[in-house]
């Protein structure tokens, strides 16, 4: 049975507009680090430019790899550093989360993990796409079922479809070992749906703005930089990128087009190690 949408009460004649920030890592502690990188600052640092630039944002999305220690405090940890910009938030897991541990602990007045957003002439879908105690992600037939029965109950809503893992090879070998295992024959089944415009995810650490020629027209694909550490794009072997961390801006339009930015806090504050060799 198909759950219950949770609305926004926006005009299908007005656009939507979603700040999406992803794979923070934190932890229980306030001062650990990964890979040279404070996550709990770095985060903050990413909330505080969006709070000066974009708090108007109807709502949020938490892509996953919220925690990188499994800790119920540093999910605690997330939802209040999120708080003070007054958004509404909704989360999905990703490879590094614990879903149980996430859902006790991913709570408050505009905390959700509801699976189906309602917003303007939108509906946004989190979508599960871990595999559990794998880096690597699968996209399962239940989940392509819920897109399919979403798209039947608001035939007439466009849909951007969020995710964790990337459902396309990036060109970084050593990331492409974890990218969505069905990726191809995912992007061929959510094609053959006209609503569906977008694709958005995050994993991958660094921006990726690319189109997929679907049977109805382009659908827009999406990556997102981490509000931690970036990956350096197309290199065969782990290697940090010196990028600062970012999120994205997503403006959803009446006529199903999706306007996008990435923003990245301003200066040199985060220098990642750069000797390291994994994670």
């Amino acid at each position: 049975m198909l759950e219950e949408a949770i609305s926004y009460s926006i005009d299908v004649e007005a656009s939507v507009k979603i700040v999406q920030v992803t794979d923070p890592h934190l932890f229980a502690d306030h001062d650990a680090q990964l890979l040279g990188v404070n996550t709990a600052l770095s985060l903050q640092a990413v909330l505080d430019t969006i709070g000066a630039d974009h708090c108007s944002a109807d709502f949020m999305l938490a892509s996953g790899d919220i925690s990188q220690d499994y800790s119920a405090a540093s999910y605690h940890n997330f939802v209040k550093a999120i708080s003070p910009l007054g958004l509404p938030c909704h989360y999905l897991p990703g490879n590094h989360d614990d879903p149980r541990i996430m859902r006790l602990n991913m709570q408050g007045p505009k905390i959700s993990g509801k699976r189906r957003i309602l917003a303007g002439s939108w509906q946004i879908i989190m979508l599960d796409s871990t595999v559990h105690g794998k880096p690597g992600g699968f996209m399962s037939e239940s989940e392509l079922e819920l897109i399919k029965s979403a798209a039947e109950d608001e035939p007439e809503r466009h849909i951007l479809l969020v995710m964790h893992h990337n459902p396309i090879l990036v060109n970084c070998a050593w990331l492409d070992q974890h990218w969505m295992s069905n990726g191809n024959e995912f992007l061929e089944q959510v094609a053959l749906l006209p609503q569906v415009k977008g694709l958005l995810w995050g994993h991958v650490h660094q921006q990726i703005d690319k189109e997929y020629s679907g049977h109805f027209g382009p659908i827009q694909l999406m990556a997102t930089p981490s509000t931690c550490i970036q990956f350096k794009p197309k290199s065969s072997y782990f290697a940090l990128d010196a990028l600062q961390p970012g999120y994205r801006l997503l403006e959803l339009n009446a006529d199903g087009s999706i306007e996008t930015n990435i923003y990245r806090v301003p200066g040199e504050h985060f220098s990642p190690d750069n000797s390291a060799n994994g994670y």
